[in-house]
């Protein structure tokens, strides 16, 4: 059975996470300072753990010691006290913001990953595979209503690069993973008050299948198939796919005249198209001095 961590798992994203990745089929170490009284199956170990101390997140690790497939950096302080005296202050100028602030994004949030992906290195390492996955968002890219946010959130994707660079050639992938609107506890609140519209949302498991998805990234690519308005975005894609055929806002049509064929353990050589005729001719080559 494949064992994830996921941090920061007493609510929110990392408390769906650790759930959807149980679901599929994980042994899961829950971690987080509640986590002892969150609302998690009983087959999730929960392991009481405050990510701003350090020996803590080191006892937390030793559960994963015999080995660690996928740990889940949700660990997040970035969403505590957004009021302060009655005053909303969250969506203030930075040089308004409570230095609390970036403490609970800075340290509660960019350090304990970097903190719990450095342990995570050393099982993953010698062990040749795993998979961590930071949790980001778009605000790393593009101002969205917080100075400390943006910033917090860039250098979690450059945290993720640099990782990914330093172990790629131990067969451990990083990632930063973007979750759209998601259902939790504070925004089903918002939602309830008015303030949000869900009807485009998903769930807080809806990120842990995905993370199983990925970390269950098949040694076969026959086919994929793409779901996206945006073309230039699915153009820019389709090469980084490695996969025989690739689908676009469809799945599963063939044509004669379209070769069809996978990638790495898939299977070798075409079929239909000039590709398939190719396999029944013979190539003669010459070589000639005069």
């Amino acid at each position: 059975m494949p064992t994830a961590l996921v941090t920061g798992a007493s609510r929110g994203v990392g408390r769906g996470a650790a759930i959807g990745l149980a679901e599929c089929g994980f042994r899961v170490f829950a971690t987080g300072r509640t986590v002892a009284n969150a609302d998690l199956p009983a087959a999730i170990a929960r392991v009481p753990c405050d990510h701003l101390r350090d020996d803590e997140t080191t006892q937390a690790f030793s559960k994963a010691a015999d080995g660690l497939d996928v740990l889940v950096n949700s660990a997040w302080g970035g969403y505590e006290q957004m009021s302060e005296n009655g005053q909303f202050t969250w969506l203030l100028p930075f040089w308004e913001q409570p230095n609390h602030r970036w403490t609970a994004m800075m340290d509660a949030g960019v350090r304990a990953a970097f903190v719990a992906a450095s342990h995570a290195a050393r099982i993953m390492v010698p062990q040749k595979r795993g998979l961590i996955v930071n949790i980001s968002h778009w605000a790393a890219q593009k101002r969205l209503g917080n100075a400390i946010y943006g910033i917090s959130k860039a250098a979690t994707d450059k945290m993720t690069s640099d990782m990914a660079h330093e172990l790629r050639q131990y067969n451990v992938a990083v990632i930063s993973l973007y979750p759209g609107l998601v259902r939790t506890e504070a925004v089903l609140e918002a939602a309830h008050a008015g303030w949000l519209d869900l009807s485009n949302s998903e769930t807080p498991e809806y990120i842990g299948r995905v993370i199983a998805a990925l970390a269950n990234d098949s040694p076969y690519g026959l086919a994929a198939s793409i779901w996206s308005n945006d073309l230039k975005a699915v153009q820019r894609l389709i090469p980084k796919i490695r996969a025989g055929t690739v689908w676009v806002n469809c799945h599963n049509p063939v044509d004669a005249n379209m070769p069809f064929g996978g990638c790495k353990q898939a299977g070798f050589g075409r079929e239909h198209g000039r590709a398939g005729v190719e396999l029944y001719t013979e190539l003669k080559s010459v070589c000639m001095f005069v």
